[in-house]
């Protein structure tokens, strides 16, 4: 079996079609010039032919090593204990289960028997091998060594902290900074919130425990409580990191540090508040410049949604607006919207706050309102640096909202983010900001609303059949209807939430002629709303209430996302 060639085991089992294994050898054929020893496992998953799973079951098959799915297997930590970190990184393997004398290893590399021989040295335990994939054996590594770290850091701060202060004195001293067990659990509380996907870290004090919880999928898991005695070192340590003034107390900081995690740079921005019980503390995980930008068929718009899109970006010149509450992924929309348009002969300026994500190719351009760069005055200089498209973060103040517009009469297509329920009110509030309803009426040729929904856990997840009155009416129902909802407790591929990621809703509308002449009229919300409908705009209780009769998510998400008195 051991002779039998990959890609022929991989169509015997149906995961590849013999079209598709000819495409992949002449490919492997043509990039052997370059990289001599390409194998073809590698081809196949870089033209999308296979998954990763799917090559190593096969291989599994290849090998007669029996294949192990980490993302569905319950690790023991003691397990992992047995082999250091750095040995388990290093060889791309990872410890999950242990019977008597025997360790059950996972690995993506089973015939290496070298690894196995230094393993056994290293645990004193006979090592069973099974065949696992480099992605899943990384996650568990990173998962199940954070948990590690987690316990001991915990163990030796107690230790240390037995109930009073650490002065700033020694937090300031070198050696203290350097070697402190607080240092660990500051880089353990990021490391961690990286490898689990959290967009914000909280540091709340309260009067007998410090709380840390992590924002995941937009909602706060508490993470770990720390003794009331730690939390002055650790907003110390996290100031000293950001730059920030360790010595003022009494007024909101910012601040902003970068830290090396997994061989990725990730850039964080701090911000502290004064509460009763001391100084809160909300850490903001930036977009990292490695991970590929999304294009905007990933962002989950629907094929009605995708068109209007499309007709909007179509437009020469004219102001694009993305609105909706702050995390509901209005800058990775506006990001996307910038990698469809950039073109080798376009010149894209961005004025953001903070430039959350690089961009090669576009000229990007940070505010610093204490030296007088503000939105307005950035703007100003952006128009005399001859742009063909101009991005601006957020519509603040009427000033901004003013030059963005003439800067769209005067032949620029201006991209940015208000704050608004709706598609419909973003019209409205622009008025409020003081901007004639000709001029928005003239330059407007899109508003985009959207808001990021909880997808259910497909391992988990359970279906019900909804008979209350009030929730039929909420899904435009009048018979009982099979919907589903979030497994109690979860399982291990959500982190025992029942949710997996998020997906955006959005609400369009495109400025035809009939919606300016509503708005140089001074037409109310509802109107223009009414009037939108009409045009084909499907509103965000539409798309979610799609999502839920679909299964992909509940109730909840839907009350939650569109509820309305």
């Amino acid at each position: 079996m051991k002779n039998v060639p990959i890609g022929q085991i991989l169509v015997e089992n149906g995961f590849l079609l013999p079209e598709q294994l000819e495409n992949a050898l002449s490919k492997q054929r043509e990039m052997q010039a370059e990289h001599p020893g390409m194998k073809l496992g590698d081809v196949l998953l870089e033209l999308g032919y296979v998954s990763e799973t799917q090559l190593a079951q096969a291989l599994s098959i290849r090998l007669k090593v029996p294949f192990i799915d980490l993302t569905t297997t319950k690790v023991d930590i003691e397990a992992v204990k047995k082999i250091p970190e750095a040995i388990a990184k290093k060889n791309c393997c990872v410890a999950f289960q242990m019977t008597d004398s025997r360790l059950t290893v996972a690995t993506d590399d089973p015939i290496n028997f070298y690894i196995f021989e230094e393993l056994k040295v290293i645990s004193g335990m006979e090592i069973h091998a099974m065949l696992a994939t480099r992605t899943a054996i990384n996650e568990t590594i990173n998962k199940a060594y954070s948990q590690q770290t987690v316990s001991n850091v915990m163990d030796n701060l107690n230790k240390e902290y037995t109930g009073e202060e650490v002065s700033q004195e020694d937090m300031e001293s070198g050696e203290r900074v350097d070697n402190a067990p607080i240092v660990k659990l500051v880089n353990t509380i990021v490391e961690t919130s990286k490898r689990m996907d959290a967009s914000d870290i909280h540091i709340e004090p309260f009067k007998d425990r410090t709380r840390i919880r992590l924002r995941c999928d937009g909602e706060l898991v508490e993470q770990m409580n720390v003794k009331p005695a730690v939390h002055n070192s650790l907003i110390t340590r996290i100031k000293i990191l950001g730059g920030m003034n360790i010595a003022e107390k009494r007024i909101p900081l910012d601040g902003r540090f970068g830290m090396l995690i997994d061989g990725i740079q990730q850039d964080l921005r701090v911000s502290t508040i004064p509460t009763v019980y001391g100084e809160k503390c909300v850490i903001r995980l930036l977009a990292t410049d490695s991970g590929e930008m999304r294009k905007v068929t990933e962002l989950g718009m629907t094929a009605a949604n995708y068109e209007m899109f499309k007709q909007i970006i179509r437009c020469p010149h004219g102001v694009m607006l993305v609105t909706g509450p702050t995390g509901s992924g209005k800058s990775t929309t506006l990001y996307a919207t910038l990698g469809e348009l950039s073109k080798p002969n376009v010149n894209i300026v961005t004025v953001e706050d903070p430039c959350e994500k690089k961009i090669d190719g576009i000229n990007q351009v940070q505010i610093n309102a204490k030296a007088g760069m503000t939105f307005a005055a950035a703007l100003r200089s952006i128009l005399r640096q001859d742009p063909d498209i101009i991005m601006v973060g957020e519509i603040r103040d009427g000033e901004t909202a003013d030059i963005a517009i003439r800067a769209a009469i005067t032949g620029h297509l201006v991209l940015s983010t208000l704050h608004t329920n709706d598609a419909a009110g973003t019209i409205i509030r622009l008025v409020d900001m003081g901007v004639a309803p000709y001029m928005v009426a003239s330059s407007l040729v899109g508003v985009i609303a959207q808001r990021l929904v909880k997808l259910l856990c497909p391992d988990c997840k359970e279906e019900i059949v909804l008979t209350e009155p009030a929730d039929l009416r909420l899904v435009g129902k009048t018979e009982p209807v099979k919907v589903c909802k979030a497994h109690y407790g979860g399982c291990r591929t959500c982190h025992n939430s029942g949710y997996k990621g998020r997906t955006a809703i959005h609400e369009i509308i495109v400025t035809s002629n009939d919606i300016k002449e509503l708005i140089s009229k001074g037409a109310t919300t509802e109107e223009i709303a009414a009037q939108a409908e009409k045009n084909g705009t499907q509103l965000l209780r539409a798309n979610v209430t799609e999502m839920v009769l679909a299964g992909r998510t509940t109730m909840d998400e839907l009350v939650k996302a569109t509820y309305t008195v």
